[in-house]
Order: structure tokens, then sequence, then C-alpha cells
């Protein structure tokens, strides 16, 4: 069986990417590689990166067939899980093109892996020597382990990580020298599409390898480029905040099962309550307040439900919990980075 694996491995049915051109951009050089001509691609790409993490952009067609990259999970947990399924869910990549490693007691992440048709092996080094992108996606504690497993020639392959408080710094230190690191915070909403990801580069990461993080994660729901000081932040924002909103739509639903609505619908309309008005805020590019004013109606019900919220303290207990989980983070980080 392990001989059939390697063998397995060995064979890709993935061919390598083939000749790349350059073209010169007003701004900086843009990777093109050979795809189907009729695979034309459009992404936003960063047109300077700027100290305070915002990034100028601008929309330029892409011929690059991200399909053609093997990609590896150093990690086979959750968050790994749910990206592979966004990234097929998304047409952006096949079963067949995804390997992880996992546990050999985490039948259940193994089980998962091969219903979406991608295979998973017991150690680290199979995926790195498989893979042209690799994922880390293992608890903090396991990171310093697993990138000892990177060799000298490996520095080429680009490594995204999405393991919680390690620093760019951090992961450098601990490569193989000039390794290109792109430290990714994604949430868990990736595995419908609707994701909300930040990414920041490391020193040796080029335009090309940004552009392939922003492909991959763009594919599952927004994402954007920041300076390394707003992972923790948006961690607190985005990647927590699905589990406030999940307390929210509840809540929401408790009060309408109290008030005599069936569990299934008060869920149901709770959900679509909270997607219609994320929705909203996007599509109009209207200030939440002004969302609000507008279904808010004289002596109505909207504004005395508004006024127990507010009695309540709803904006300043989402305030301070962002906060506190941000400062937390900075103290995870601190405590990871400093051993």
């Amino acid at each position: 069986m392990k001989n059939k694996l390697n063998q397995d491995l060995n064979s890709s049915t993935l061919e390598e990417v083939g000749k790349i051109t350059r073209k010169r951009l007003p701004v900086r050089e843009l990777l093109y590689a050979i795809t189907k001509p009729d695979e034309k691609l459009e992404i936003e790409l960063s047109d300077q990166h700027l100290a305070d993490g915002e990034v100028k952009k601008q929309k330029i067609p892409l011929n690059i067939d991200i399909n053609m990259l093997k990609i590896g999970f150093l990690g086979g947990g959750k968050m790994a899980q749910a990206l592979a399924k966004g990234f097929i869910r998304a047409g952006l990549s096949k079963g067949e093109m995804i390997l992880a490693s996992c546990l050999p007691n985490d039948t259940g992440s193994i089980e998962t892996f091969k219903k979406m048709g991608s295979n998973t092996v017991f150690t680290n080094i199979p995926v790195i020597n498989h893979s042209d992108v690799l994922i880390l996606s293992v608890k903090p504690q396991v990171v310093p382990k697993v990138l000892s497993e990177f060799r000298v020639h490996d520095n080429k392959k680009l490594l995204l990580s999405i393991a919680m408080g390690i620093s760019l710094k951090s992961l450098e230190k601990a490569l193989p020298k000039e390794t290109p690191v792109i430290r990714v915070m994604p949430n868990t909403p990736v595995l419908v599409g609707c994701g909300a990801t930040v990414f920041a580069r490391g020193k040796y990461a080029s335009d090309k390898n940004a552009e392939i993080a922003e492909k991959l994660f763009s594919s599952v729901g927004i994402c954007e480029e920041v300076s390394e000081n707003f992972i923790d932040p948006v961690t607190a924002l985005a990647a927590s905040g699905p589990a406030y909103i999940y307390m929210v739509i509840e809540a929401m639903a408790d009060g309408g099962v109290k008030m005599g609505l069936t569990r299934p619908i008060a869920y149901k309309l709770a959900a679509q309550t909270v997607l219609g008005a994320g929705t909203m805020v996007r599509e109009t590019n209207l200030h939440p307040g002004q969302l609000k004013d507008d279904v808010t109606s004289p002596a109505g019900s909207t504004i005395t439900a508004i006024h127990q919220l507010e009695k309540h303290g709803l904006r300043s207990a989402l305030i301070n919990a962002i906060e506190a989980a941000t400062l937390r983070c900075k103290e995870v980080s601190l405590q990871i980075n400093k051993n």
C-alpha cells in the first residue's frame, strides 16, 4: 500500500505550468502562465502595498489556470477541510489535486478528504514533496516540528500559513532561507464561498506569490492584503466573528420561539435576515446606520426593539468583545513567538 501511494504521488495527473512570459505593466510585472484560450480570469491585483495595510487596487485580466497548482495541506483539521471543500466547490481545484497530512487516528478528517477525492498521508514530507502550494494548518505548538521537515531545496515552494499567532518573522526564521511565506487569516464561511480573508506577505514573497494567495482565497469569499499588524484585529473581527453572529441568530430565533414561532421557521428567518442585512450593507454601500434608519418608523416596533438593545448595551458588548479578542490574540502571539 505504501509503495502504491508513493507511486500515485510520483505519477501526478497534473502537468507542470508551461512557459512563463512577462508583460510590463505601469507599476510592476505581472506573471502570465499558459492556459486554455477561453479560460480568461479577472482578479483584483495590488497596485501598491502601503505601510498602513491599505491596498490600492486595479482590475487586471489574469490568464492563469490556478487548477494547474497542486495544493498540499500540512494538517487536515477543520479549517483545512473547509478550505479544500471551498476550493473544490468554487471549481478552483479538483479533489485529486489536493493532498493532506492527517494523524493516523483522525479517521474523521481522513474520511472527509476521501469523500472529496483527495489523498491523505500520515507524515508531512510527501505533502511537501508533492505540492506546489503548501497551506500550513496545524496548531501553533506543532508548527516548529512541521517546519523542521523542510529541506533547503524546498525554499521555492510557496507556504501559506493559517496557523494562529505565528509571525512571518518566526516562520521565515524556521524555514530554509528565502522561502516565500504568506500569513493568511480566513474564517470558516469559506466552506460556503462566503469567507472573509486577509493575508500579509513575508519579505521573500513575490507579487506572483501574493496573486496566487489572493486568487485562492478570493474563490471562497472576499480577500484583502494588509500589513501583518492588522492580523490580530482581523482575527477578532472576522475569524471569530461567525461565532458572535451564530449567537445573535440563536438569540433572535429564541425570541421568535418565545412569541410562538416554531424552532425551524425561527432559525430559518433569523439566518436569512442576517444574510440579507449583510448583503444590503455590501451591495448598497450605504452606512449601516442609514439602513437601520430606513426600517425604523416613528413610534414603531423596530425603534422599540432598538431601545431595548441600546439599553442592554449591544454595541458596547460587541466592541468590547472584539477588543478583548484582539488583546488575547496578541498575548498568544507573544507567547508563541517568544518560544
